[in-house]
């Protein structure tokens, strides 16, 4: 068995009551005139319907955007199976409390572990793997995956430290899927032009 410094198990639990004072300060905040925009922004995330409808409308404008479109989907696959499959097996972290709350869930809660945040780890996969192929809309993907994290807080259904790893995940999980898509491309390119042949 590992055995864990003092020093760094006292920085572990300082980190969680950091975490938690940071969602208190949220919820003791009312904000009643963002909190339906927000609850919507959250639920249209749901099984990453709202990013479905931007690959559609990226891959209705053809080439480099549809290759982004579908780079990105497939990121937030194998994203979401990470995170599900292999990740939310570990800390099993229980969802967050909106007792003392100013405002009420406003999205259902989920039943799996909070730690990390699967709605956030696929919007910073698409928004990685899509943003690096059309760089033009980088800023706006992340501006918008960036959105759907805080929501996750707002509406009380992730603490930040869930949100902030699953940012992490995502975005190293898209930033593979783009770089892994670039080596086959050049592979590709390569075959296509063989110097030996003639």
């Amino acid at each position: 068995m590992i055995s864990v410094p003092p020093r760094l198990r006292q920085a572990g639990r300082e980190l969680v009551e950091l975490d938690r004072a940071v969602y208190a300060a949220v919820h003791a905040t009312p904000t009643p005139q963002i909190d339906h925009a927000l609850a919507r922004v959250s639920r249209a995330a749901d099984r990453s319907v709202l990013w479905m409808g931007v690959a559609a409308a990226m891959a209705a404008s053809g080439g480099r955007r549809r290759r982004a479109a579908v780079l990105g989907m497939m990121a937030i696959g194998a994203t979401s199976a990470t995170v599900n499959l292999l990740v939310k097996q570990g800390p099993k972290r229980r969802r967050p409390s909106l007792e003392g709350s100013v405002r009420t869930h406003g999205v259902r809660m989920p039943g799996s572990h909070s730690w990390p945040s699967g709605h956030t780890a696929s919007a910073f996969a698409f928004s990685t793997a899509a943003g690096a192929t059309a760089p033009e809309l980088e800023t706006a993907l992340r501006l918008a995956a960036t959105v759907v994290a805080y929501s996750r807080v707002h509406t009380g259904v992730h603490y930040p430290g869930d949100v902030m790893a699953g940012a992490l995940i995502g975005a190293s999980m898209g930033s593979a899927s783009y770089h892994l898509s670039r080596a086959v491309r050049r592979r590709a390119t390569s075959h296509d032009v063989d110097p030996g042949a003639g």
